[in-house]
């Protein structure tokens, strides 16, 4: 029997990184699965385990308890923009958002990565997988615009640092999360956005949980950047080889 990979799930209480976090734990003949929350109240509601670990990504200093001894580390920490309240969908227009303090994607985005990625150097860590949207090819990107925060735009830089640091990496760029079963639909890579211009710009969660784990699998993962998203439902076979699917990327930013 091979060693187990010890792998951190960063994020482990948002709503991909939970599945991450529960798909490690059901493999536990491959992986040792830990989690990172930033409260004590986030451990609990994922129940409260000695592998899951409270720190904060802003703070590196925080993060080497979850990051001594890991194998492999999944990112799935992101700024969450915050509609204000008061809007009215019955009146048009559009609803306004906005960012807590200290919770800005320059802070969460591009600081909480760059410190994850240092830290997790610093552990001796032999893969990343870091989770980034599409649409980070336009500056224009609605996305940008909420809370004034430019969001795909620190989310790039934290990729592109993460492309430069050596460390062997895979970088998912995943289109619109949708909270639907996986498993059941055919995934599609691409890049530079050419699936934003296709009918085909949707992901189920758990696909993209799914290829997080399989990432950490196959040699054919590492040193790859690709976007990813599935056909509709009942399109196409339902993706199994997932050492085919990366063979297909060949984009490494």
């Amino acid at each position: 029997m091979a060693d187990l990979s010890t792998v951190l799930v960063t994020g482990a209480s948002g709503r991909t990184g939970q599945i991450v976090y529960k798909k490690l734990k059901e493999r536990s003949n491959q992986f040792v699965a830990r989690g990172l929350v930033r409260t004590p109240e986030s451990k609990e509601k994922i129940g409260g385990a000695d592998d899951v670990f409270v720190g904060d990504i802003r703070d590196a200093g925080s993060l080497v308890p979850a990051m001594l001894g890991i194998d492999a580390l999944i990112i799935l920490t992101s700024a969450v923009p915050r509609m204000k309240p008061g809007f009215d969908p019955t009146k048009g227009g559009r609803p306004e958002f906005y960012f807590d303090d200290g919770a800005y994607p320059e802070q969460v985005d591009w600081i909480g990565q760059k410190n994850q990625i240092d830290v997790a150097k610093e552990a001796g860590v032999k893969q990343i997988v870091l989770v980034g949207s599409m649409g980070g090819t336009n500056l224009n990107n609605s996305i940008n615009s909420l809370g004034n925060g430019n969001m795909l735009v620190w989310k790039r830089k934290a990729e592109q640092y993460l492309a430069d640091s050596g460390i062997p990496h895979t970088i998912i760029r995943a289109g619109g999360l949708q909270d639907k079963d996986g498993g059941i639909r055919e995934l599609l890579v691409g890049k530079d956005d050419e699936l934003r211009q296709t009918e085909t710009r949707t992901i189920a969660r758990p696909d993209v949980a799914e290829v997080c784990m399989q990432a950490l699998k196959f040699e054919e993962a590492k040193f790859k950047a690709f976007d990813l998203a599935s056909k509709p439902e009942g399109v196409g076979t339902p993706t199994k080889d997932f050492k085919a699917l990366f063979s297909q990327i060949t984009t490494r930013f």
